[in-house]
């Protein structure tokens, strides 16, 4: 009888024992499982960092490689107007009129080129030194550029003069894409070069003066400027199609505009830009992009779609779906990749 009280009474101690060495156990199990909650934790908070600090870093790529500064449009400007807060240095106005001061710097340039390169000192004169005025310059060098066997020179010559004469419109875009192509190309070193030279500029100014020759009844002479801009310097750009002040295309190579696309004010547009439809729509069909953006070489913008102002399209990007203002787009479909740096826009 003793000795089954004693198994007893070491059975509850054993027991005791076994209880008692559980709670610190237990205790130890939630000091570890709440560690490595902690370590969950932090590690997911420096993931997230991590992740944070890659998307700013691609940000920053994608607008350092994608979208040079210089090709930005970052002010809106008007040329005529000696206030204007987007003027380059080279165009400061001096408080003169903008128009006068911009012809008076282009023949300025055109005499000391003409002195120091003989040989071009009668293209110089007949192109710009000739004429008393940049509407009669600007008509001269179109219709040089554009003119066939069957569209003479003296015929566009007037033609030109005419539309630069009495739509002040068409001349103000002139000289604000002029002005576009001095700030925007680090290759232009003077407006003269503009005017001269730039086969975008020359493209930009014929479709200016055949979308009023289009928006007065004159299709059929609208049409041939259109087919002769696409012959010469391959550059196809519908004459309903509406065109801001202030657009710089660069090199203009492969560049279509269709007929209902619309684009604002101080807008970029690389080389091999298509601005068109998708073939499954009729009536209004084109993109419309607003002001101050930036379209890369090899884009194309199919669709009646809107592209917001200040939004930047990196090259080769075929966009079909509509951009918000100030967005980064890339790739093929076109998707967002970041938004304009706001130290640029703070300029506007």
């Amino acid at each position: 009888m003793q000795l089954q009280r004693l198994h007893e009474a070491q059975s509850q101690k054993r027991a005791a024992s076994a209880r008692s060495g559980c709670r610190p156990l237990a205790q130890g199990l939630r000091h570890v499982h709440h560690a490595s909650g902690c370590c969950r934790d932090t590690t997911v908070t420096v993931a997230k960092a991590v992740a944070t600090r890659e998307v700013a870093v691609q940000q920053h790529e994608w607008s350092d490689q994608a979208f040079p500064t210089y090709l930005q449009s970052l002010t809106s400007y008007d040329p005529l107007s000696s206030s204007s807060s987007g003027s380059n240095a080279s165009l400061s106005y001096d408080g003169c009129d903008g128009y006068q001061y911009l012809w008076k710097a282009i023949r300025r340039e055109a005499k000391r080129e003409a002195a120091f390169e003989p040989l071009l000192s009668s293209f110089l004169h007949a192109s710009i030194l000739g004429h008393d005025s940049f509407e009669r310059a600007l008509a001269f060098v179109l219709s040089a550029r554009l003119a066939n066997a069957i569209l003479l020179p003296s015929q566009l010559f007037g033609t030109f003069l005419e539309v630069l004469l009495t739509q002040p419109d068409v001349r103000d875009g002139a000289l604000a894409d002029i002005e576009a192509c001095t700030q925007r190309d680090p290759a232009c070193l003077s407006p003269s070069m503009a005017l001269l030279h730039y086969k975008g500029y020359h493209s930009l100014q014929t479709h200016r003066i055949s979308h009023a020759l289009y928006m007065q009844g004159h299709t059929v002479m609208a049409l041939a400027l259109q087919n002769r801009l696409s012959e010469a310097l391959g550059v196809d750009i519908h004459p309903a199609a509406k065109i801001g002040h202030g657009v710089f295309m660069d090199h203009a190579c492969g560049v279509v505009i269709g007929e209902t696309a619309v684009i604002g004010n101080n807008v970029t547009i690389m080389q091999r830009v298509t601005l068109g439809g998708t073939g499954k729509e009729t009536g209004d069909r084109h993109p419309k992009i607003a002001d101050n953006v930036l379209i890369g070489a090899c884009t194309t913008v199919l669709g009646n779609i809107h592209i917001g102002e200040g939004a930047l399209i990196a090259p080769g990007s075929l966009v079909l779906k509509a951009v918000p203002a100030n967005a980064m787009v890339a790739g093929s479909p076109a998707q967002q990749v970041g938004e304009r740096q706001m130290q640029l826009l703070a300029a506007r």
